[in-house]
Parts: C-alpha cells; structure tokens; sequence
C-alpha cells in the first residue's frame, strides 16, 4: 500500500509551498509534518531549506517515505498524539492527514508544537474525474458496491459552505488567529489503469472485502477511457498561533 501511495497519489506544486511561506511572513528555519505518508509534502518544503520533521505512525510508509525523501529529512514513528512535548517548530502542517487526528485537545496541543508566531496549515482535497459523463458512468458502475468514495467533512460542514473544515474550527480556536483558505486549482491526465491505483489507495474502497474491491474497480475500469482527466485542487488552510492565547 505503502507503493501504491507513492505511485499514484499526486505530489504537490511549488506554489503549494510560496503559499505557505509567502503567509508566514518570515524565513521558516523548521518545519514538523503530521502524518507525512510517503513524504511528497516533505519534498516540497525540504526542497525550499526548511529543516523537516517527518512523522508518520504507519512503519511501511514510513520506510518508504525515508526511500524518497533527501537525507537530512529527520523521521519519526509517531501518531500526532503521541509527540512528546517541548520541541517548537516555524511551521507545523498536514497533508490530506488532519482527519486522522483526534478532535479532543488537537488545537491546544498543536498551538504547543509551534514557536510564538509560528504557522500552521493543513492542504488537501479530493481527487475527482473531471468529466461529467465519465464520472456519472463510474458513479453507476461503483453503486452495486459503495453509494459514494468521498470523505465527509469531519466537522459536518456543509461543502457549499465559504469556509471548509478544519478552518471552521481554526477560526473558533482561541490558540489561532488570522485563519486564511485558499484554493490551487490543479488538472491532471492519467491512464485508465492509474485512476484505479489511485482509487486503491481510497479508504472508501480499502474497507470493502478483497473479493468486492477487485469486481468494484473491474467494473470501474470497463466504462473508462484510456486517459482521464482528474480535477485535484488543494484547500489550503493557514492559521498563525495566537500568543495570547498559546502555551
């Protein structure tokens, strides 16, 4: 899976990076990732001379991710609740990761990993086929097998809502302010046969029995063309940690 991961998820743009670095305002010297998977973030902002933290508690990922990554990434086995306290970061982010983390004490306890003044921001989105047609041919082929593959907002926010998860609960933490969401608007093209690794590597299908799974994206596969087009904007979200406020 941890291949898979790699393979078929899309990396992330270098304007993804001048977002981030552009909204703190300063040079960002450190950098913790949560949940860094196969580290395409820890790319993006290694790449830029930030000094990255990687975590990641899956052992597979994490082994590839150190495969992929340059050497003075620092990587560490580790869910988000399980960091010990008292090491700062410049800027603390999460890439299609935040989900994962639980609801209780999240802000508080990621306001304590970031240095007074530091950045958070948290990017991602769902990865959907682009043609109206195609995507109505694989919602019917999908149906016998699940309703939907798409992730709910984790806070129930509406997705015509302005502000999406998790800058709904940014905004009415007291441990961050100056909540900002910005979109990358990103089109990829991909054979038939990678749109289904990608949709290997989607909890949706990952939950359904093997034998299910495999006739799912069998009868996926039969109403694709060759190449599809895949819409994969990013919401990005930044906060800065509130000093009044922040341990």
């Amino acid at each position: 899976m941890a291949q898979a991961y790699e393979r078929f998820r899309p990396g992330y743009p270098a304007e993804l990076a001048d977002a981030v670095l552009g909204y703190a305002g300063r040079p960002v010297v450190t950098a913790l990732e949560i949940g860094a998977g196969t580290g395409k973030a820890t790319r993006v902002f290694a790449g830029r001379g930030v000094a990255v933290t990687a975590t990641e508690p899956d052992g597979a990922m994490l082994a590839e991710l150190r495969r992929q990554v340059p050497a003075d990434v620092r990587t560490v086995r580790a869910a988000f609740e399980e960091l010990p306290p008292g090491e700062r970061y410049g800027l603390v982010y999460a890439a299609a990761a935040l989900h994962w983390t639980r609801p209780a004490g999240r802000w508080s306890r990621m306001a304590a990993l970031l240095d007074a003044g530091g950045v958070f921001a948290s990017f991602g989105g769902p990865v959907r086929l682009a043609d109206p047609a195609v995507e109505e041919a694989v919602r019917a082929a999908r149906a016998p097998f699940l309703a939907t593959d798409e992730v709910p907002s984790p806070d129930g926010t509406p997705p015509e809502e302005a502000m999406q998860w998790p800058g709904t609960e940014l905004s009415r933490s007291p441990w961050f302010s100056d909540v900002q969401q910005s979109l990358i608007e990103r089109r990829l093209t991909m054979s038939a046969d990678d749109w289904i690794g990608h949709l290997s590597t989607v909890s949706a299908y990952l939950v359904l029995p093997p034998a299910e799974r495999k006739r799912a994206f069998e009868e996926i596969l039969r109403v694709l063309p060759a190449t599809v087009e895949v819409d994969a904007d990013l919401t990005v979200h930044l906060a800065r940690r509130n000093d009044r406020s922040a341990p």
